[in-house]
């Protein structure tokens, strides 16, 4: 431990590395909660009506929910061990744990950090065909999570209520959304208890109010601190009023310059609020050189003599002010473990490729020419049309992958060629030879070294 994390820890005294302590009040740890109240899932109770034996159906419901979320790590960390392709994931019946549907790729608020400030993000919802189709597949071939969002805001879509309620119709055990909660009304908070979400996760950015308006400002009319506190704190009060059990909350806050020093403030805003408080480390790596102070170019040319690197080698930078370098690359865990879709039915192979960029198949024709979407954003960006002038650095993405233009279930997309051909190249420590991956960001596809 250096002497910067000593100091933080000290000073955030629910701050240990980049997880809370705290003594007064338990984070509650979500899976057990869900085990714990299989009994008020809404798909065991659409299912319990039609089976005699309740005892034995939700038995079964935990021992699918315990091993979902074993097969969380496990199973992509199997498939990369033992280079599984299309053949292996047949034969060993491997299906998606996670199919993320983006039912809105709209967001009302524009945040400096959010890859929108730099990627064309078309501002539109999903086609309700498309998404109920979805659902009906990932049912079909047992998938045991749909996150409804992606890019966007997903209670920007009105009809996000009757989705994750099919959903749970059709036996989906876990359905997620993580949520900015601008809009998180009492209306909308009724709906979200009545129809079944399992899971809301807040992204709230700051301690203070100062902070959290800096690192979440409105797009169309301002965002405020006293708004979205106080729909979140509403939220706790109409679930318990309503003696539900679902969703389960969790707020998260990502560690940056701005908010590290306002850790107690957002743990003791949000304690008495939330099921649980969670810290994330940005997960982004550095990328110019220049933007170290003259101590850390120090310290990087340092690490790339000592591990003999060329200049350009990709570094991190984390919260406590430690260089690390990376030594090599780590297969993306996220080619076996899910599928993205957007809203126009493209499938994305990882929630870092922003733009779905390496598009790996289709579900829907809607896909084939949306170019018009991402134009229209564009020509506004340029603009700068309300609601446009924050996002003045975003540029449509390259197209890195052009798969035949035909309709596929999501099952025929996780066993497909395309994805396969992806999987082959981080299997054999080949990822730098897909051009999205190599240009990837996120630091868990890297290998790093402090020393």
């Amino acid at each position: 431990m250096n002497d910067i994390e000593k100091i933080l820890i000290t000073k955030n005294k629910y701050l240990k590395g980049s997880i809370f302590i705290n003594n007064d009040k338990k984070n509650i740890d979500k899976d057990d909660y869900m085990i714990k109240n299989m009994s008020e899932n809404l798909a065991f109770k659409y299912q319990k009506n039609k089976n005699h034996n309740k005892k034995k159906l939700l038995d079964d419901f935990k021992n699918r929910f315990k091993k979902y979320r074993q097969d969380w790590n496990q199973q992509p960390e199997s498939c990369i061990k033992n280079k599984y392709t299309i053949n292996n994931l047949k034969e060993k019946k491997v299906i998606p744990l996670c199919i993320d549907i983006e039912v809105a790729s709209i967001c009302d608020l524009a945040c400096p950090f959010c890859y929108r400030e730099f990627i064309v993000t078309p501002d539109k919802i999903i086609n309700d065909k498309l998404c109920y189709r979805i659902i009906d597949q990932a049912s079909e071939l047992g998938v045991p999570s749909i996150k409804f969002n992606w890019r966007g805001e997903p209670l920007l879509n009105p009809k996000i209520y009757d989705y994750i309620k099919y959903a749970k119709k059709k036996g989906i055990l876990e359905t997620i959304i993580n949520t900015n909660a601008t809009n998180l009304t009492e209306t909308n908070s009724k709906k979200l208890i009545d129809c079944g979400l399992d899971l809301m996760i807040y992204s709230f950015d700051g301690g203070t109010k100062k902070t959290y308006e800096k690192m979440r400002p409105g797009r169309f009319k301002k965002n405020t601190f006293e708004k979205v506190f106080l729909n979140i704190r509403k939220f706790k009060e109409i679930r318990e009023k309503n003696k539900a059990k679902f969703p389960f909350t969790k707020i998260q806050m990502i560690l940056t310059n701005e908010t590290i020093n306002e850790v107690n403030e957002f743990f003791e805003n949000f304690r008495d609020y939330v099921d649980n408080v969670s810290l994330n480390q940005y997960t982004e790596r550095g990328g110019n050189v220049d933007e170290l102070s003259e101590d850390e170019k120090k310290k990087y040319n340092q690490l790339l003599e000592k591990n003999k690197l060329p200049n350009g080698t990709a570094y991190m930078r984390d919260i406590f002010g430690n260089i690390s370098v990376s030594t090599g690359r780590e297969p993306c865990k996220q080619i076996y473990q899910r599928l993205l879709i957007t809203y126009e039915g493209k499938v994305g192979m990882c929630c870092h490729d922003w733009g779905a960029s390496h598009t790996v198949g289709f579900t829907d024709d809607l896909a084939f020419d949306n170019f018009g979407d991402y134009k229209k954003v564009a020509e506004n960006v340029k603009k700068e049309k309300p609601g446009f002038e924050l996002l003045k650095e975003a540029k449509i993405s390259k197209n890195y992958n052009n798969p035949k233009k035909k309709i596929d279930t999501i099952k025929d997309i996780w066993l497909g060629d395309e994805l396969d051909k992806v999987r082959k190249k981080h299997i054999n420590d080949k990822s730098e030879d897909v051009p999205i991956c190599s240009k990837c960001t996120f630091k868990d596809v890297y290998k790093w070294s402090r020393k």
